[in-house]
């Protein structure tokens, strides 16, 4: 699982608090996000949002947080998904924070992230994310993507009436999914009392989302008023168990893994965890082993290719890690953190002008992986193409916050691109930022 760990930035205020802002990170793997995408489907098209390109994004944090930071994204922290029991209790959260876009949660929020599909604009994005995991909010998140009111208690909370309205549209959300409702009461459960905490002793969740006595008492009456819904047959199950026994097989330890392989219920999960835990103790051979017996079961699922090449090009089998990448792209010729890995593949393969070719292909599906920007600044230096190398190397700067630095490579990249050129607009998009960051701080 390539466990991207993108800093996004905690922007810290050290004249006004007392400890600095923790960075986050984002976890980016093509399987846990497939799965996540597969639990989301329903939950969105039952809330009008199935046409919408709405991604379902990891960040790197123990804690218990979900949140939504404009209209493209809804972030799940890993924490939360390793302490949910079911696929129901999964998609009754994605169904609460697709509410607060359907039902206009996020105009209030003064803020503009209209162009959050830019580097820069993916940038303000994440740093408000780190500003959430971070617990500093109030003023960091604000600070990081130049909202108006920096004096605003939690940028990202939402009011007792919003979470009132969001937990009546996600039930109905999930009842028209044809999933159990009452994963969302289990959810509740969770964070029950913490409202009698000290803020600091609380969840992320339970700061940004006010649970109240009487609000659980009315998802509990929802709950039952959905209780003879019909429910529709899927493989969520199976979706979820791959996502959490992926996640937990790369974030605990390999003992515990190789303990619990099998809890899944699912062959194919088991041997993908044991390919896990053995990667992770070094013993390729075993890794290898286990991986292929996971591909024997799904020969054409692309996400089993892709982890046994993850295997062996950190193992540093390159050639072979590029045979295997090959059959992951094949048969998923348009997942960008696919096609990523792949150009990452034969680049160290020492096949430059191929690798840029899949880089850029991954780079134009889904600009927010900067280990493909990396990569790209890579094989462009080694090809002579300068001006290319300088942007993507600005744009990642952009994208992971570091807006002066960013601001250096698109000066660079501004005066060795033709003018007026695509990539010459590119990096004025990056310079403006960081001028204006510049600007801010100042």
């Amino acid at each position: 699982m390539h466990l991207v760990r993108f800093l996004l930035i905690a922007l810290m205020l050290t004249a006004t608090l007392a400890a600095p802002a923790r960075a986050a990170t984002l976890l980016r793997d093509p399987d846990i996000e497939h799965a996540l995408k597969q639990l989301a489907r329903p939950v969105l098209k039952a809330a009008g949002l199935g046409a919408t390109r709405l991604d379902i994004l990891m960040v790197d944090d123990r804690t218990l947080n979900a949140f939504v930071a404009d209209q493209n994204h809804i972030f799940i922290h890993s924490g939360l998904l390793t302490k949910m029991k079911s696929a129901a209790m999964l998609q009754a959260v994605i169904a609460h924070e697709a509410a607060h876009i359907t039902n206009g949660h996020l105009a209030r929020r003064p803020v503009n992230l209209r162009n959050a599909r830019t580097a820069a604009g993916i940038g303000a994005v994440l740093a408000a994310a780190a500003a959430v995991a971070s617990g500093q909010s109030q003023v960091a998140g604000a600070a990081a993507i130049g909202a108006a009111n920096t004096a605003q208690r939690l940028f990202f909370a939402h009011t007792r009436s919003e979470e009132n309205a969001a937990d009546q549209s996600g039930m109905r959300y999930l009842a028209g999914a044809g999933i159990d409702p009452q994963g969302m009461v289990e959810v509740m459960d969770i964070f029950r009392g913490q409202e009698l905490l000290s803020e600091s002793r609380q969840d992320p969740y339970a700061r940004t989302h006010p649970l109240s006595r009487d609000r659980y008492r009315v998802v509990q009456r929802l709950a039952a008023g959905y209780a003879d819904a019909k429910r529709e047959e899927r493989n969520s199950e199976y979706w979820f168990q791959r996502a959490k026994g992926k996640l937990t097989a790369f974030q605990l330890s390999p003992k515990w893994t190789l303990n619990r392989v099998g809890e899944s219920g699912y062959a194919d999960i088991k041997a993908m965890r044991e390919a896990v835990a053995w990667h992770r103790r070094a013993d390729t051979g075993r890794a290898v082993a286990a991986i292929d017996r996971a591909i024997a079961a799904r020969p054409d699922d692309p996400f089993y290719h892709e982890l046994k090449g993850q295997i062996l090009i950190e193992s540093r089998r390159f050639d072979a890690a590029v045979g295997a990448y090959a059959n992951a792209a094949r048969l998923a010729p348009k997942n960008a953190l696919i096609l990523g890995a792949y150009g990452r593949s034969l680049l160290a393969a020492g096949q430059t002008r191929a690798a840029v070719k899949h880089l850029e292909a991954s780079y134009a599906r889904d600009g927010r992986d900067p280990r493909v920007l990396r990569d790209l600044a890579q094989a462009y230096a080694q090809l002579g193409q300068t001006g290319q190398a300088s942007l993507v190397t600005a744009e990642r700067y952009a994208m992971t916050g570091r807006l002066s630095d960013a601001g250096i490579h698109a000066k660079r990249a501004s005066d060795l691109l033709p003018r007026g050129s695509t990539g010459w607009r590119r990096a004025q998009d990056v310079l403006a930022a960081a001028e204006r960051a510049a600007r801010d701080k100042n």
